[in-house]
């Protein structure tokens, strides 16, 4: 029953909130929502963690570790972004940014958006899956376009069309997965493309079609997570869209649609072996954190900058899910975590100083946030440490973890230019929050901080990313162990 009430929660928040009127009914109903869908995904992954699987509905709805952890992070990055949005959006509200009916569109699509990432991970027909993707964008290209600007528009037209090409991709991939396994399940059963029974069969899947499928599936599902080359509409994106809604294209749909890679390349790999899916995610993954870095270090705003650490980031997963071993498989799945704790964290204060100075711009800016937005100012410099994979923060440990696979498996070009990468971010993150940090503010701009609807959520964010890179609780780890099984678990 979980499952079930994990889809009808948000769906019955967006209702509510289509028909309310007051702007304080629906944040309460967003927020009392959230609160439930992070209960009820807690719930799923203890279930998990003691019996390995949950289904309902005749297996429709199937969750194991890795649709548990997926469900898990989901929930918790949108209930953090439900508290951080109800000051926010009241901020654009009083600065006439929006009216009153886009706020009701905010509260109306963004469950509608949290539903269709919870689809992803629980449905158990792969085509379902692909249809909830294509949900996901759905619901989101109008949260880019929410604040009805040329800019805007132009980003959401960009993501709708580059998204939809490689959607359409990824639905080549799943017909041919389909296609390859008609001769085992039954060209009309209804269970052809279920993943508890692809998995059964998956040695026994026609390897020419499982090659082709796995590459339209990589396309199709990298141009969602933003893996170079298919990345050019998340910059724009996450520049565009409200706050909220691009820490959740950042730290929920990337793991979504990560995960959809991941289930594919455990069919691929258990049907052709891990040498041509491997290759693939190492090239993709390299690839795209080569991409990232002079970007990073050029950028001239901080929440483009932002969307290439997330295009690194991407990399950096491809590339653990690539070496293909339990101890990457490992490292995989604990970046994927502290990544989608830490990222809302620098979406958060990116959002407070942008509405401060009116700008995202570096140079508009100028610099002394620090001086005018104390706590904001720290945590930035803060959090912008731990998402370059700086001791002790988490994502250290887990970046250290996918580098000790590769130089465990003697992928040394892998090793050294994940090093180089790795250094040169770090060294283009700290000058630019350094410098947005230093200095002295620009002249007419009042010391203010924000309120504790932000920083809340805020600080709670920073002392997750602090304290999981000393200690991780038995059961979330037990659950990252068991789907880091999964995902390697080709012979």
């Amino acid at each position: 029953m979980p499952l079930i009430f994990l889809l009808l929660a948000p769906l019955a928040e967006g209702l509510i909130c289509l028909l309310l009127r007051s702007r304080l009914l629906m944040e309460r109903v967003s927020i009392a929502s959230a609160v439930i869908n992070f209960v009820l995904a807690v719930i799923v992954a203890r279930h998990v963690g003691r019996y390995q699987t949950m289904s309902v509905l005749n297996g429709f709805l199937f969750a194991d570790a890795m649709s548990a952890l997926v469900v898990l992070l989901t929930a918790f990055v949108a209930l953090m972004c439900a508290f951080y949005a109800v000051s926010y959006l009241r901020a654009d509200l009083e600065q006439a940014r929006i009216s009153s009916g886009r706020l009701k569109e905010y509260y109306t699509l963004t469950p509608l958006f949290v539903f269709a990432m919870f689809l992803v991970a629980l449905a158990n027909n792969l085509g379902v899956m692909w249809v909830a993707i294509e949900g996901t964008t759905l619901a989101s290209v109008l949260l880019i376009a929410f604040y009805n600007q040329k800019p805007s528009l132009e980003a959401a037209w960009k993501y709708i069309i580059i998204g939809s090409i490689g959607i359409s991709l990824a639905l080549f991939g799943t017909l041919l997965t389909y296609y390859s396994a008609a001769h085992v399940v039954g060209i009309e059963s209804i269970e052809g493309l279920n993943w508890s029974r692809l998995i059964l069969e998956a040695q026994k899947l026609d390897p020419k079609a499982m090659r082709l499928a796995f590459i339209f599936i990589l396309l199709g599902y990298g141009t969602k997570a933003g893996v170079a080359p298919m990345h050019t509409w998340k910059p724009d994106s996450y520049s565009e869209a409200p706050v909220p809604s691009a820490a959740i294209l950042a730290a929920a749909v990337s793991n979504c649609a990560l995960y959809g890679i991941m289930r594919f390349n455990v069919l691929t790999s258990r049907c052709l072996g891990p040498d041509f899916s491997g290759s693939l995610l190492l090239y993709f993954g390299i690839g795209s954190m080569l991409l990232a870095v002079p970007f990073i270090l050029v950028q001239r705003s901080i929440r483009r900058l932002l969307a290439y650490s997330s295009i690194d980031h991407t990399g950096i997963m491809l590339v653990g899910l690539g070496i293909g071993s339990s101890l990457s498989s490992l490292g995989t799945l604990l970046h994927m975590v502290y990544h989608a704790i830490s990222k809302p964290l620098l979406f958060f204060c990116a959002g407070n100083v942008q509405q401060k100075f009116q700008s995202a711009h570096f140079r508009r800016i100028g610099g002394g946030v620090i001086n005018v937005m104390p706590v904001t100012g720290t945590l930035f410099l803060a959090v912008a440490l731990a998402v370059t994979g700086t001791p002790p923060f988490c994502l250290f440990q887990s970046e250290l973890t996918i580098l000790s696979a590769c130089f465990q498996n003697h992928n040394l070009w892998v090793g050294s230019i994940f090093v180089g990468c790795v250094v040169t971010i770090f060294a283009g993150f700290l000058y630019h929050i350094g410098q947005l940090n230093l200095g002295s503010p620009p002249r007419g701009v009042a010391p203010s901080e924000s309120d504790w609807w932000r920083l809340g959520p805020m600080l709670l964010l920073a002392a997750l990313v602090l304290l999981l890179g000393f200690w991780l609780p038995s059961p979330l780890y037990r659950l990252i162990q068991q789907a880091g099984q999964i995902i390697g678990s080709a012979p």
